[in-house]
């Protein structure tokens, strides 16, 4: 079934420890990279760790989380300053079933800010993926690139691969620059947690729900739909 790689796609919270070979992660990069871009200008970049890399670079943040310190103000804006319908509703949803897959109550803070944590270790996912644009470069360039993330999860799921992209990474930028030795006309777009899933993590099990395409498209010279 085509669209299997599409719909079988949703956001990992728990990962096995099983490896994932340089020369996969290459192919699936390969692949996301065939994404339009206007001009064929290919705006993204990839800093993609294991190991020991990668644990230098969730110590040096955590570190940050774990000494109370709010991060940094996101270079690009990724939400609204204040939320509002539908997307409020949509917002909440979707973190109140997170939180009571995890049995976490609300008013539990301590337990969301460990699960909020966990952002910055990459779900134990045993590679995590930095994806940082050229600060110069304009909203356009920005649409591109989401249609790349979006390949690069999608061919991760055809290969039997489960990732989580992580906006949460951008509040750390400061921390993550020495350590990813990011230059200064770089910003970081997202995190991005892969491997495989956990099957028994009960977080795993959540699908969000989608709106269908009859409530945000109008269909015009068509006839009578349904």
């Amino acid at each position: 079934m085509p669209d299997l790689a599409i719909t079988s796609r949703h956001s990992i919270r728990a990962f096995l420890p099983t490896p994932v070979s340089q020369e996969t992660l290459e192919a699936i990069l390969d692949v996301a990279a065939r994404a339009p871009s206007g001009t064929n200008m290919q705006p993204w970049m990839a800093r993609v760790l294991t190991g020991e890399p990668k644990d230098r670079l969730i110590a040096a943040v955590q570190a940050v989380f774990d000494a109370g310190e709010p991060g940094h103000k996101q270079e690009v804006q990724y939400y609204p300053d204040a939320f509002f319908e539908p997307f409020l509703a949509r917002r909440r949803k979707v973190g109140w079933d997170l939180y009571g897959r995890l049995g976490i109550a609300r008013g539990e803070n301590a337990k969301m800010k460990a699960q909020h944590r966990r952002n910055f270790q990459f779900f134990d996912a045993p590679v995590g993926i930095v994806f940082t644009i050229d600060r110069r470069l304009a909203t356009g360039s920005w649409l591109d690139y989401g249609m790349f993330l979006q390949n690069v999860m999608t061919a991760a799921r055809a290969r039997g691969l489960d990732t989580c992209a992580q906006a949460a990474w951008t509040h750390y930028h400061t921390a993550m620059r020495p350590v990813l030795g990011l230059a200064d006309t770089e910003v970081v777009v997202c995190g991005m947690a892969l491997g495989y899933a956990d099957p028994d993590a009960p977080e795993n099990a959540m699908i969000t729900e989608r709106a269908p395409a009859r409530e945000f498209a109008t269909f015009q010279g068509f006839g009578a739909l349904g």
